[in-house]
């Protein structure tokens, strides 16, 4: 409901409201972007100065997100807001999807799960894959934990499935289609 009022522009602000006030918060300060949706821009494709913009609002904060948006050019967005300090995790819908993305070096990876994958795991090409903490332990935040505000580290943090989409999320995680 929210997603579909933000939409209609019966809430939120401006993408220049917004990077403002991403700005202006403490030094060092975690904040993750989205909570559903993407990055800006048109379909697919990364609108580059929001994108650049926001990385910039970001100096000094620890901010993250999760992207589907792929492509060359995306990619290379991507690359350079992670390597100024806006973490983009590729978001990758299975196992093997993980590999294809990590094989890309545009940023750090994240990957959805079966609803009963319980253990850490590694993708077809070796990678290894840690269950998201936050999903596996009582008191575990994303604030507490902070792995996928991380650009740099070396393993891809699985999401099992879970909520009211688990289904259709698991459906993906298995290598089907939505």
């Amino acid at each position: 409901m929210h997603w579909s009022a933000v939409s209609r522009r019966e809430r939120g602000m401006s993408w220049a409201d917004f990077c403002a006030a991403i700005a202006a918060l403490p030094e060092g300060t975690l904040w993750r972007h989205n909570q559903s949706g993407d990055l800006p821009g048109e379909g697919e494709e990364i609108n580059a100065a929001e994108l650049f913009s926001l990385t910039i609002a970001n100096e000094g904060k620890k901010g993250f997100t999760y992207t589907h948006k792929r492509g060359e050019a995306n990619f290379d967005l991507i690359r350079v807001a992670n390597a100024h300090g806006f973490t983009v995790n590729l978001s990758a819908n299975n196992l093997a999807d993980a590999d294809t993305l990590a094989d890309t070096g545009a940023g750090p990876v994240c990957v959805l799960l079966p609803a009963n994958q319980k253990t850490n795991t590694f993708t077809p090409q070796g990678r290894k894959v840690v269950l998201c903490p936050a999903t596996q332990r009582d008191g575990v935040t994303c604030a507490s934990c902070r792995l996928c505000s991380r650009a740099d580290r070396t393993c891809i943090v699985g999401f099992p499935a879970h909520g009211v989409s688990k289904r259709a999320v698991e459906t993906v995680a298995k290598g089907g289609s939505n």
